[in-house]
C-alpha cells in the first residue's frame, strides 16, 4: 500500500462517526480474542453534546482511508484540566486501530502532530482516553487473550509502528487472571490478617442488598479513588460530573454483591472494590448491539457466570500497605464462593502499583496481559493544514 493513496479525513457527521467507531468491527470481527464494545455507548462517548467530559476536554476524531476504503482511525484529545491544573501539556491520541502499514500509522499521526502544535503542547500519549476513567493502554503482551469491556484490544504491529516512528515506552499495565479455591482452601494467611486488620483498626464491611443502598456511598468511592491514585503518573483529578457519567454508563451492569466497602468507627469509607462479572462472552454474543438480544446475554452474564473482572480498588493512603486489601479479597472470596465464581481477572494496574499486586501473590495467578502507552516530544514546527 503506497502512501500515496492515503487520504485523511475528519469524522464530524453522524455517518462519519459511526464509520470510525465500527472500523474495528471490520478490521478484527473474525478475531475470536477481540470483543466488541457495544455501539451506542461508543458514539455516545465521543459525542460533544452527551458527554460531560467536554466541559473540559476538546477532541477531533480521523479516519485514514486508501482508495476510499477505512484503514485506520484515530481520536485526538486534549484535557484541559491536565493542561491547565496540573501544568502537563500534553496531546492525547486514543481510539487507534490500524492496518499494518506504517503509511496509515505515519498519516494519522500527523494530525495529533497538528493539533498538539496548534495548542501549543510539549508532548504526545496515547493511547488513553479522555480521563482515567476510560480504556488505556496497547497491549504488548496477551494477543492470545479476550480484552474486557473496559480495556482496548490490538494487534502486535502496532507497537512494531510506534517504535519505528521513535516513541518511547511511558506507563506500563499489568493484568492478573486468579484462580480461586474454596474459602476453606484459600490462604490462611489472607483470612487471619483481614481478621486482625478489622480488630486493630475497628473496621466495618458493609454488605449491600440492593443498587439503592450503594448510592450514598458512590461518591465518596471516587473521592477515594483520588487519594488512592492522585501521586501516580497518570493520574488527572476527577470532576464531578464524570462521577455522574459513569455512574450512569456501569451502575446497570453491577450487583450489590460484588461491591464491598470497608468504613472505619464513624462509618467513613476507607477502602472499597467495585468488581463486575465477566461480560466478555456475553458482549460476543451482542456484537455490540444491545437490541433486541444483546441486552439479553448481558443480563444473564449478570447473574449466570463463574468469572469475574476487577474494575476499581481503593484505599485510603492512611491504610495502604496497612494489610486493608486483605480485607477487601477476602471478602470477595466469600461472595465469588457462593455465587460459584472460580476465576477472577484484574484489570490494569500500573506496574508501579506493587502494593496491589503483591495481594495476588497469595493465591494461584498468571500475569497474563500487559500493555502500555508511548510518547513522543513534539518538535515545534509549521503546522500542516491539510
Amino acid at each position: 500500500m503506497e502512501r500515496v493513496n492515503i487520504k485523511v479525513i475528519e469524522a464530524i457527521s453522524i455517518t462519519e462517526i459511526q464509520s470510525f467507531v465500527m472500523f474495528p468491527f471490520t478490521l478484527y470481527g473474525d478475531n475470536p480474542y477481540w470483543t466488541p464494545p457495544i455501539i451506542q455507548e461508543e458514539i455516545d462517548t465521543l459525542d460533544k453534546s452527551k458527554n460531560p467530559v467536554f466541559k473540559n476536554a476538546q477532541s477531533n476524531y480521523f479516519l485514514a482511508l486508501n482508495d476510499g476504503v477505512i484503514v485506520g482511525r484515530v481520536a485526538v484529545i486534549i484535557n484541559w484540566v491536565e493542561v491547565n491544573q496540573l501544568k502537563k501539556k500534553k496531546v492525547r491520541f486514543g481510539w487507534f486501530d490500524v492496518v499494518d502499514d506504517i503509511n496509515v500509522t505515519i498519516a494519522l499521526m500527523e494530525k495529533v502532530y497538528n493539533i498538539g502544535n496548534k495548542n501549543n503542547m510539549d508532548f504526545i500519549e496515547g493511547p488513553v482516553g479522555f480521563s482515567n476513567l476510560d480504556k488505556a493502554g496497547m497491549l504488548i503482551k496477551g494477543f492470545e487473550e479476550n480484552n474486557t469491556m473496559i480495556t482496548w484490544y490490538n494487534a502486535p504491529y502496532y507497537y512494531d509502528h510506534f517504535k519505528k516512528l521513535g516513541f518511547k515506552d511511558l506507563a506500563v499495565w499489568v493484568e492478573y487472571e486468579i484462580m480461586l479455591s474454596s474459602f476453606e482452601e484459600s490462604p490462611e494467611k489472607i483470612k487471619k490478617f483481614s481478621n486482625l486488620m478489622l480488630e486493630r483498626y475497628e473496621l466495618n464491611v458493609l454488605d449491600f442488598k440492593s443498587k439503592k443502598d450503594i448510592i450514598p456511598y458512590i461518591e465518596q468511592m471516587f473521592l477515594l479513588l483520588e487519594e488512592t491514585y492522585g501521586k501516580l503518573q497518570t493520574f488527572v483529578p476527577i470532576q464531578k460530573y464524570q462521577i455522574i457519567q459513569y455512574k450512569e454508563k456501569y451502575f446497570r451492569y453491577v450487583h450489590p454483591d460484588f461491591i464491598k466497602c470497608v468504613v472505619d468507627k464513624n462509618n467513613d469509607l476507607v477502602a472499597f472494590t467495585i468488581i463486575m462479572p465477566s461480560f466478555t462472552r456475553a458482549l460476543k454474543r451482542a456484537n455490540g448491539k444491545m437490541y433486541p438480544f444483546g441486552f439479553l446475554h448481558l443480563l444473564k452474564a449478570l447473574h449466570f457466570n463463574n468469572r469475574a473482572s476487577f474494575y476499581l480498588i481503593g484505599v485510603h493512603p492512611k491504610y495502604q500497605k496497612k494489610g486493608v486489601t486483605a480485607i477487601i479479597f477476602n471478602e470477595m472470596q466469600k461472595t465469588f464462593n457462593k455465587n460459584g465464581y472460580n476465576i477472577v481477572e484484574t484489570n490494569p494496574e500500573l506496574e508501579e502499583n506493587s502494593s496491589i499486586q503483591n495481594l495476588w501473590k497469595n493465591y494461584k495467578h498468571r500475569l497474563h496481559k500487559k500493555r502500555l502507552t508511548v510518547t513522543k516530544k513534539l518538535k515545534k514546527r509549521e503546522i500542516n493544514k491539510n
